[in-house]
């Protein structure tokens, strides 16, 4: 078997930069797209050596390069190595570096496996990794690969990500530049990067690649996904959200949709680096949250919601006892005295579940002072505002909403799905009183995430809740790479809950509220 590196024009094929011809055991035909499945009935690792996967390297292992010149992996490595190095890759298609074909990269696994125990334990130890170097470097010899310069290189990532990791979404896990990996079947894998999504060239072998990774992610998490329970939520080790959909409900094969959670959280100062929100506006918030109010953090999918409330929830003192209550624990404070809540899904046979709005109730229990909750999403809106107007001031939560007017409009129904049958002037009653603040997190057209609304509650006035936006962010055009210019500019009304922030001890510069 021998392998070329393919031409620069080549890189932009649908192909991936290599060719090859088949050997007497492993008829494979990159051009043609298809192996002998009766030689390689699997891809990547057999089901028997599937294993936990404790940990996710932040480099790739490099055994078997060592001694090869650097030019040799100059132009092939993964964008893994750009984020490493802290480069940003630029994006498109070169960005990944050319892949080694599916096919080969079975034939090399399988090649690698043949010979080890069924129940052998691989994790990324030294003494696995190498073990797995000198079988590596035997394929190779047995299999008579010509490789081009660097492709080693690329080759042993793929096969030790597919051996250890999570096979091809590996390179797009480790790099820091991509926030989700969407898979739409074997042949079709997404990433958002800078808030537009592109396609990469990475591929599966097939639907059983697939499904064998999205196993390998719920195994140790004791999930079931299968025909009856096609559908998972589920959570990596390094806290990156993860949903899958098999099929028959994927009609193009196994989804996998991550939503990827940073090594380093967002802090304030990026937040208005990236333009999210302006230095006055961050102080603001700050003196908002240190003085209890309750703010709802709203906004679509994608918007930046859970980053914005994480970097809100930094502000709580150090001294406060706070309990956080997620779907999927993505929080990360470094106040001393946190309690992590996680909601917990139903067993196989449908018992043992542990909803938000349990963690919520039972919150109320363990002496909070501050209560953050995720995202709000059913039921437990109830419980939220109940204690938010019992004396639990300064709870923070998200919602799914476009405005702030929606934003209540969406608390409302959920209240309504709490199964508690009370009229709706109650409900308005209860929103009013409990929630201060409305802070509006938005996606806009150029991909960026904005603060878009800060609105104030204010109260009822017969049977409507009355808002009133203290700052309103303006577009004012765009800028020669299609960036969208403008500011979040107040709307020259001062709020009602100055004097509660003031009496709380916080000096309040009344002329950022001046237009």
């Amino acid at each position: 078997m021998t392998l070329q590196k393919a031409t620069n024009s080549q890189a932009h094929n649908e192909n991936p930069p290599y060719t090859h011809v088949a050997d007497a055991n492993f008829n494979i035909n990159t051009n043609a797209g298809a192996a002998n499945r009766a030689h390689a009935p699997h891809a990547g690792v057999p089901p028997a050596h599937v294993h936990h996967l404790n940990s996710r390297p932040n480099a790739p292992l490099g055994h078997p390069m060592a001694g090869h010149p650097a030019s040799h992996t100059s132009h092939t490595s993964h964008t893994s190595h750009a984020a490493q190095a802290g480069a940003q890759p630029a994006g498109g298609r070169d960005a990944y570096g050319p892949q080694p074909p599916p096919q080969l990269v079975h034939a090399v696994v399988q090649r690698m496996l043949m010979g080890l125990p069924p129940d052998a334990k691989l994790e990324r130890t030294p003494e696995v990794e190498q073990m797995l170097a000198g079988r590596f470097m035997a394929a190779l010899s047995h299999l008579q690969l010509a490789l081009p310069p660097g492709g080693q290189e690329a080759l042993w990532q793929a096969v030790t990500s597919e051996i250890l990791g999570l096979g091809p979404l590996e390179p797009l896990l480790n790099d820091d530049s991509i926030t989700e990996i969407m898979v739409n079947g074997p042949h079709h894998v997404w990433v958002e990067r800078k808030g537009h999504a592109e396609e990469t060239p990475i591929k599966f072998l097939d639907e059983d690649h697939v499904m064998r990774i999205a196993q390998r992610i719920v195994a140790p998490l004791g999930r079931r996904l299968d025909r009856k329970w096609p559908m998972v939520d589920a959570r990596l080790p390094d806290g990156s959200r993860v949903n899958i959909i098999a099929p028959p409900v994927a009609l193009q094969g196994t989804t996998i949709t991550i939503r990827k959670f940073f090594r380093k959280p967002l802090t304030v100062d990026k937040l208005i680096e990236f333009g999210t929100l302006s230095a006055q506006m961050a102080e603001f918030l700050k003196m908002c949250v240190v003085g209890k109010l309750n703010i709802i953090v709203a906004g679509g999918t994608g918007s930046g919601k859970t980053t914005l409330l994480n970097v809100l929830s930094s502000f709580i003192p150090d001294r406060e006892r706070i309990i956080t209550i997620e779907d999927s624990a993505e929080l990360r404070l470094n106040q001393r005295h946190v309690v992590s809540l996680e909601a917990r899904p139903a067993d196989v046979d449908g018992a043992g579940a542990v909803t938000i709005r349990h963690l919520v109730i039972n919150s109320l229990r363990m002496r909070p002072e501050r209560i953050v909750v995720g995202e709000v999403r059913s039921g437990e809106a109830l419980d939220m505002l109940q204690a938010m107007n019992t004396g639990h001031d300064g709870s923070l939560a998200t919602l799914h909403a476009n405005t702030p007017r929606d934003a209540l409009s969406r608390l409302e129904t959920m209240v309504m799905m709490s199964g508690m049958e009370l009229p709706l002037r109650v409900i308005r009653e209860q929103v009013a009183s409990a929630i201060d603040l409305i802070v509006q997190q938005a996606r806009l057209r150029d991909g960026s995430r904005k603060i878009t609304h800060i609105t104030e509650v204010q109260g009822m006035e017969g049977d409507t809740i009355v808002l009133q936006d203290i700052f309103r962010f303006k577009e004012t055009g765009t800028d020669p790479q299609g960036r969208i210019i403008g500011t979040l500019l107040p709307t020259g009304l001062v709020p009602k809950f100055v004097e509660r922030l003031e009496a709380a001890g916080q000096k309040v510069d009344r002329t950022i509220f001046m237009r």
